[in-house]
């Protein structure tokens, strides 16, 4: 089956590409391209996020384990397209360079046969160019927060905890 797949790039103006992708082949793959396809540099970190219809942040599939083996990760590598988009997860946030966040949505547009003779993956559709720079990100207030900009009541900063963080227990779990 080949996927139809609007990677679009989250800014003011209009600029996205459609691809056609095999759904066997791996969110890596998938990966490099989308870096052709917009001309990326190539040379940088990046993830894929699982998404909601509400475009919320879910799972992540990462491009290297950065972990350390503190805790299980999803490689892009190890992780095929079917198995992280479907006909019911048709929505995906692709996040290339942490430090400029170039943010894209990724959603599943179509799921058609494979035409023989037809070399996948394959841009189908091209739209803008990319900015110079990556767009400004706008965040949202932490709920936690009153709208007045004052913090909510979490407790006293000298609550008598003193001992909890004192030097030797620092020394005692190696967390320095």
């Amino acid at each position: 089956m080949i996927y139809r797949i609007r990677v679009l790039l989250d800014a003011n103006d209009d600029c996205f590409r459609d691809i056609e992708i095999d759904a066997n082949s791996t969110l890596e793959e998938f990966h490099n391209v989308i870096v052709q396809s917009f001309q990326l540099e190539g040379d940088e970190m990046a993830s894929f996020y699982a998404s909601d219809e509400e475009w919320n942040q879910g799972e992540e599939y990462c491009l290297f384990d950065m972990s350390g083996g503190m805790a299980p990760v999803k490689k892009m590598a190890d992780t095929l397209l079917e198995n992280a988009m479907s006909k019911t997860k048709t929505r995906m946030i692709y996040i290339y360079d942490f430090l400029s966040l170039w943010t894209f949505s990724v959603e599943l547009a179509d799921i058609v046969s494979n035409v023989s003779g037809t070399a996948y993956p394959q841009v189908i559709f091209s739209v803008g160019e990319l900015p110079d720079n990556a767009p400004d990100k706008e965040f949202e207030a932490d709920p936690r927060f009153h709208e007045d900009g004052e913090e909510e009541y979490r407790g006293d900063i000298d609550d008598g905890d003193d001992e909890f963080y004192d030097e030797h227990s620092f020394d005692e779990n190696d967390l320095y």
